[in-house]
């Protein structure tokens, strides 16, 4: 059973000019001289934590973390203004020719995953592999179950407290009804849809180790700006046609590639995981009995690993 690398910390780290508001934070440790891989974090709200650099062998990677527009450490932070996924992937082309780097192996989950498959589909020849995890194709029913008619049924309490905290008239359309009041005037109301909105990805994310807070619970300017980025994208079906990354694989069809998916995963059912290896053939896909949603628990982590270690070994 692998397990996570020792804690490291970056040797070089630097904020990316993007000829627009917008300085991404970028951070490489690891080996200077090792094969190049980056890391794409999900969300389109969240942002890099020092355990990413975990899944790879440090004295084999030279590893590249980059907190996306408006995210982590990138500034401004909530920034919505040039902040689309077309932006993210000129982002790491930026990166990518900043460092000097031929190829690299892109490696993310769930809306990184999402993002690793795009870059590629646009990048090929500047991809050696994907490791992805968590797969998340955009498409409309991949919205509408985790916003419209799916894991609602799974968690209907947790889900009622999310359509309660939106007006009734605005429930038939839930992102867009949760748009409405995030930015509106009612400042109470806009915390507390963040608040069940932040619970409510939570609870599908987590499932049994879920742990619900109170209505006390302080909800900060930060916590709403990470909501409202996530609807920014959600609303706009992520700046992708649907569909897009199903009908593109065959632009990934020399790409060494490894699908990663956790049989419990609400938030992405593992359907998606089943027709990307169907439209990518060639790939290795692993399904976890075990696992869910995060990239935690020591099924997933000796996946995670155990795939990474591979494409160092090649």
């Amino acid at each position: 059973m692998k397990t996570l690398y020792p804690e490291i910390t970056p040797y070089h780290t630097f904020f990316l000019e993007t000829g627009s508001k917008h300085a991404v934070y970028v951070e490489q440790s690891g080996n200077p001289e090792g094969f190049p891989v980056i890391f794409l974090h999900g969300g389109p709200c969240s942002g890099t934590k020092p355990d990413h650099r975990r899944f790879f062998n440090p004295e084999r990677y030279r590893i590249i973390l980059f907190d996306q527009r408006g995210c982590g450490l990138s500034l401004p932070f909530g920034e919505l203004e040039h902040n689309t996924t077309q932006d993210l992937i000129d982002d790491m082309e930026r990166i990518r020719q900043l460092l000097q780097i031929e190829q690299w192996l892109v490696f993310g989950g769930s809306w990184g995953a999402a993002l690793a498959l795009l870059y590629g589909q646009q990048h090929q020849i500047r991809v050696s592999g994907l490791i992805i995890r968590a797969v998340f194709l955009v498409r409309q029913q991949d919205l509408d179950w985790f916003a419209k008619d799916g894991a609602g049924r799974i968690y209907p309490e947790q889900w009622q407290r999310l359509l309660e905290s939106i007006p009734e008239q605005g429930r038939h359309n839930l992102v867009q009804g949760l748009c409405d009041v995030l930015w509106g005037q009612d400042e109470v109301a806009t915390r507390r849809a963040a608040r069940e909105w932040i619970a409510w990805g939570g609870q599908v994310a987590l499932g049994n180790d879920y742990q619900a807070g109170t209505q006390s619970d302080h909800v900060t300017e930060k916590m709403v700006k990470q909501v409202r980025m996530e609807l920014h994208y959600a609303r706009s079906h992520y700046f992708i046609e649907e569909n897009r990354i199903l009908e593109n694989c065959a632009t990934l069809s020399n790409i060494p590639t490894i699908i990663i998916h956790g049989r419990q995963d609400l938030v992405c059912p593992v359907e998606a995981g089943m027709k990307l290896h169907q439209a990518l053939p060639h790939a290795d896909y692993i399904v976890l009995p075990n696992a869910g949603h995060i990239a935690q628990g020591e099924e997933m982590i000796d996946a995670l690993v155990a795939a990474t270690d591979r494409f160092a070994e090649k």
